[in-house]
C-alpha cells in the first residue's frame, strides 16, 4: 500500500512540474513586438518615409558599443533630415544585464547632446527631456521634442496591459 502511495505522489509531482514548465512557456509567448509597435507609432503621428534606420556605422557613431550587445529584437531610427528631434532605439535583450548595459550607453546619447551637441538651445531642451525606459530585458531609448509623454506612455502600456 505504501509503494502505491508513493508512486501517486511521484507522479503527481511529476505532473505539477509539468504544468509549471508549460506555465514558463507562455511568459514567453508574450513577447513584446517591437517593429508593431514602431510601426503604429509611425502611422499615428505620420512619420512615413521621414525616418529612417540606422545603419552600422550610423549607430556605432550615435551609440559606441550598442551594436556588441545581442539583441531578440532591435530597432533604431532617426529622422532622414529634420532639426526636430525624433530618435528612438527600441530593443529586447538575450538579458536583463545586457538589457542594463544597453540603457547605459542610450542615456550617454542623451547626456551628450543634452550637453550641447544638438547645437539649438530648443533641441537641447527636447534632448533633456529625452529618456531611456527599461522593462526586464527591454529597453528604449525615446527621444521626441513633439510626443514626448505619448510614446513613454505607450511604451510603458505595452508591459502593463
Amino acid at each position: 500500500m505504501m509503494k502505491k502511495l508513493y508512486a501517486v505522489m511521484a507522479a503527481a509531482l511529476l505532473l505539477c512540474g509539468l504544468l509549471t514548465a508549460c506555465g514558463s512557456k507562455t511568459e514567453s509567448a508574450n513577447d513584446v513586438d517591437l517593429t508593431g509597435f514602431y510601426n503604429a507609432l509611425a502611422e499615428k503621428y505620420g512619420w512615413g518615409d521621414d525616418m529612417m534606420d540606422l545603419d552600422s556605422d550610423m549607430l556605432e557613431m550615435y551609440y559606441p558599443g550598442l551594436g556588441d550587445i545581442a539583441a531578440k529584437q532591435f530597432l533604431a531610427k532617426a529622422p532622414v533630415m529634420s532639426y526636430a528631434v525624433n530618435e528612438y532605439v527600441f530593443m529586447q535583450c538575450e538579458n536583463e544585464d545586457d538589457a542594463a548595459r544597453a540603457a547605459e550607453i542610450l542615456q550617454t546619447r542623451i547626456d551628450t547632446q543634452a550637453g550641447g551637441d544638438a547645437f539649438y538651445p530648443e533641441t537641447i531642451d527636447q534632448w533633456k527631456a529625452a529618456r531611456v525606459m527599461t522593462n526586464g530585458a527591454y529597453v528604449a531609448l525615446i527621444a521626441s521634442g513633439e510626443h514626448q509623454a505619448e510614446i513613454e506612455d505607450a511604451w510603458s502600456a505595452q508591459f502593463n496591459g
